[in-house]
């Protein structure tokens, strides 16, 4: 058995998967799990393919006070079940790629180097990418590493589509729009291409709908149109972010309320959106619960499917219309209630909702006639298994 070893890096967290992959390119789950609560009382937990489950426990010490711990407590768990020889190579979600990085690569120092450079583009989360990306390194120093983008799926977009309206001295400082959750809309260009090869060369919408959320334009399987721009903070509403807001509101805070620039990126990153709105939370299910009393928690709602609808009508404009529309990630795969809503709100576009299929979970949810409507679950570590699997040529002979 040849693994891949998935990584994703947070501020607080480390998720891990490993995937095997055939060499038809088939992949199976071996593991999943996560250390969270970096810094703090951090947890563990794994659930095993075979059935095994670790319920979630608190690490020995109750401290992995950064990712190296982290990390070592994973490569330990993974040494002591599968053997450190069964790991092919490890792949990283990295948030940023920048201009020059439009597909995967394999690490070295010079690489590591470049990505360094960009952590002022994404220093929210750049810089936990590459902690990983070092610790690796040191706990496992021969194992080829690969980094996938979360921007890169973008690189398609013309460049009318990527520029601001500021001075070109700006511009060439890096500010532009980029996009991200490209790996999962790779993924879901990959699905479509495979299950509904005839739809996916025609116009279709992606809906992202996740904490984080953002929409994707795709012609042909390739973006040519993202709701995230500059930063992941652009766009729609989501869970703790205030998506497009009007930057006068930032000098308002600054000059009038005497906020600082951290003061103000905590308030839009981790406390606006479906939190800020309704003053409760950030999860759906609890919103929706509440809905029933709570005007605030409506409103949120409202505000959140409302917030898509305008900016998915953008992105049918930019298309040209539209021949199917795509739900992913957890809100757009769990949330019945949102996608009919979603879907009765672009019913000028011709959208009919089969109200059945939608209730029961189905992928197709549309009716017989007008542009299609889907539910395809995301699998963004399945993405990143497969770009690392071709890199380092870990299929089986």
């Amino acid at each position: 058995m040849k693994l891949v070893l998935v990584l994703n890096a947070g501020s607080s967290s480390v998720k891990f998967a490993l995937i095997d992959v055939d060499h038809y390119g088939n992949e199976q789950d071996i593991a999943r799990g996560a250390v969270d609560g970096i810094g703090q009382t951090s947890r563990w937990n794994v659930h095993r393919s075979d059935g095994v489950m670790n319920s979630e426990t608190t690490i020995k010490d109750g401290i992995a006070s950064n990712h190296k711990e982290a990390l070592s407590h994973i490569v330990t768990w993974i040494d002591k079940n599968y053997g450190l020889t069964s790991l092919a190579g490890a792949g990283h979600r990295v948030v940023h790629g920048g201009a020059h990085f439009t597909k995967p690569v394999r690490l070295t120092a010079e690489n590591i180097e470049a990505l360094r450079k960009l952590v002022p583009l994404a220093p929210l989360h750049q810089p936990h990418n590459l902690a990983a990306i070092d610790s690796l390194t040191d706990l496992a120093p021969t194992l080829p590493q690969i980094a996938c983008f979360d921007t890169a799926f973008h690189s398609t977009i013309p460049d009318v589509g990527r520029e601001f309206a500021l001075p070109r001295s700006i511009t060439a400082l890096g500010v532009k729009r980029y996009g991200f959750h490209g790996l999962s809309y790779s993924y879901i260009a990959n699905e479509l291409a495979n299950k509904n090869p005839e739809l996916s060369k025609g116009r279709v919408l992606v809906a992202h709908l996740g904490n984080g959320a953002s929409l994707c334009a795709m012609k042909e399987g390739k973006s040519i149109a993202t709701t995230m721009g500059f930063s992941a903070l652009d766009g729609l509403m989501m869970g703790t972010r205030t998506g497009s807001i009007d930057p006068a509101v930032i000098f308002y805070l600054m000059r009038d309320q005497g906020m600082s620039a951290d003061d103000i990126e905590t308030l839009f990153y981790q406390k606006s959106g479906l939190l800020g709105v309704s003053g409760i939370s950030n999860d759906m299910r609890t919103l929706r619960e509440a809905a029933h009393n709570n005007r605030h928690a409506r409103e949120a709602l409202e505000l959140f499917t409302y917030r898509i609808i305008r900016d998915a009508g953008a992105m049918i404009a930019v298309l040209g219309g539209i021949d199917a529309l795509v739900f992913t990630a957890g809100i757009g795969e769990n949330d019945r209630q949102l996608r009919a809503d979603l879907i009765r709100g672009l019913s000028f576009m011709g959208f009919a909702l089969d109200e059945a299929a939608n209730a029961g979970k189905k992928r197709k949810i549309s009716g017989e006639v007008g542009p299609v409507a889907l539910v395809i679950p995301t699998n963004e570590e399945v993405m990143i298994a497969r770009e690392t699997a071709m890199l380092i040529d870990c299929k089986h002979k």
